[in-house]
């Protein structure tokens, strides 16, 4: 097989392994790194169907990482994908009332960031010694919520690492909160930013292209990587579960080989659609990728007019790891669409940088055919929930439930039957009080820990351990700081 590398969506950085994509995160001059091309196979679905999670992620992952050998995949695979998850099956996906659920929160933190931050320390590590690295390596991370937790549950007490988590401290729901400053581990750490996301996510990136920074880490002997979606190794693993959730439809009769599927994501930072894109650029026969955005619409106007414009009032809604603005991830999708050419990628970087917007030529938007753009209101993301509940029972929290919404409006604006499954990115238990007031605004003033056990009630279905008793955890990080304070944090952490 053909061996596979990475380059920079920038252009200095080109022909690394994947190995070394891995390990430094993001490139730099600044730009993600994204595969030199993608795999040519024949997915074969009729053995597909019959394989487990584990065996798909496997195939899947041995086709991108083309210097990993056979057995060091494996490891990272069944080192990930076991007990951890609470289903045996990994992704299950649940049929309500004609309407398909990929239901990606299984994991330890019951987030769909779990899906690719429980492999992604062993990618790193086995990377790393790969590339023959004796330096610790610093895992820098912006969160809007889900990531966080998900990251340091993963990295906790790994050996050679340290991990910094900079999240907004008014910007996620109590439970995440408490999730991530109740986090164990010697070599874990978490920073409330006086800002939103997208100042965290800016000031991460700003620590990376950060030479000065960076120089006087190494005469310490650390390294910055990430465990953002920035980081290759984290979205590649993003790709198995579209290829899975094909090959589950077909094992179960709800589509043929060769049948088009739809999927609707709720999107934020634009890695969890991307993969799906990269998932039909391999051959799966993924048909329309609806965008589902919440009011903060950034990615719909983008997709709507050609034209993406950071300009605007950032507003804080019931679907808090989609609040962002800046939508890193949609940087490897312009590099795709603009024929692989880094000097547009630069131009349209460096005018968002400058002007906070820029706009794609015609023939790029013409390339989008594969994207549908929805977005949900609050309301109709609380009807949402309303309406799936009343008709099956099943709840949804509100990040799925933008994208029932959206999928809703997609469905009466294009009357397109073809079968369509809805990525549910969280437990609802993750977000007791949005859920719940969807049912009833009565929950309004009861704090999210108490509603809980009234979710249980309601739901049947047991409160995950990972938010059990969490209101009784002692508190271990307590950091706050501003998004000029970054660097400063990072080397008080490391002097320890």
């Amino acid at each position: 097989m053909q061996k596979l590398l990475y380059n920079s969506t920038r252009g200095q950085e080109v022909g690394l392994e994947a190995s070394e994509a891995i390990v430094k995160g993001l490139a730099k001059d600044g730009g993600l790194f994204v595969p030199s091309f993608i795999p040519k196979v024949d997915l074969d679905f009729n053995k597909l169907k019959d394989m487990s999670y584990q065996e798909v992620a496997c195939y899947v992952l041995g086709l991108f990482l083309t210097d990993f050998t056979e057995d060091e995949i494996k490891h990272c695979v069944y080192s990930a994908y076991d007990d951890k998850f609470d289903d045996a099956s990994i992704a299950p996906i649940v049929k309500k009332d004609g309407h398909y659920y990929l239901e990606l929160f299984h994991g330890s933190t019951i987030a769909f960031k779990d899906m690719a931050l429980s492999i992604l320390p062993y990618l790193l590590t086995t990377a790393a010694k790969k590339q023959g690295i004796e330096n610790d390596i610093v895992i820098l991370t912006a969160t809007s919520g889900d990531t966080g937790k998900a990251a340091l549950e993963g990295f906790s007490d790994i050996e050679g690492t340290q991990i910094i988590v900079f999240y907004p401290k008014s910007g996620v729901s109590m439970i995440q909160e408490r999730q991530m400053v109740t986090s164990t581990g010697a070599n874990t750490h978490v920073v409330g930013i006086t800002g939103n996301f997208d100042d965290a996510q800016t000031g991460v990136k700003e620590l990376f292209n950060n030479k000065e920074f960076n120089k006087e880490l190494a005469e310490r002997n650390f390294q910055l990587s990430s465990a953002n979606s920035i980081n290759i190794g984290r979205l590649l693993p993003q790709i198995v579960y579209y290829v899975y959730t094909y090959a589950y439809m077909v094992k179960h009769n709800e589509i043929n080989i060769g049948d088009p599927l739809n999927v609707v994501v709720p999107t934020g930072n634009f890695g969890n659609i991307l993969a799906a894109f990269y998932a039909k650029s391999l051959g799966t026969p993924l048909n329309k990728l609806i965008c589902a955005s919440n009011d903060n619409k950034v990615l719909y106007d983008f997709f709507d007019t050609g034209t993406y414009d950071k300009r605007r009032d950032f507003i804080l809604t019931i679907s808090p790891s989609m609040d962002i603005l800046i939508s890193s991830n949609l940087e490897r999708l312009i590099y795709e669409i603009a024929g692989e050419n880094p000097d547009m990628v630069n131009h349209f970087m460096d005018d968002l940088a400058s002007e906070g917007m820029y706009t794609i030529t015609a023939d790029m938007k013409n390339e989008l055919a594969s994207f549908y753009p929805g977005f949900a209101t609050e309301e109709e993301t609380l009807k949402a929930i309303k309406i799936e509940f009343d008709a099956t029972g099943y709840i949804i929290d509100p990040h799925t439930a933008v994208a029932k919404a959206a999928y809703d409006s997609y469905t009466k604006d294009t009357k397109d039957d073809t079968k369509s499954v809805i990525i549910s990115t969280a437990s609802p238990y993750k977000f007791t009080k949005s859920t719940l007031i969807a049912l009833d605004d009565k929950y309004e003033s009861i704090d999210d820990f108490t509603l809980l056990k009234e979710l249980l009630s309601i739901s049947g279905i047991d409160i995950p351990l990972a938010v059990k008793d969490i209101d009784k955890k002692e508190i271990l990080h307590d950091t706050v700081c501003d998004k000029e304070e970054m660097q400063e944090i990072v080397m008080n952490f490391l002097n320890r």
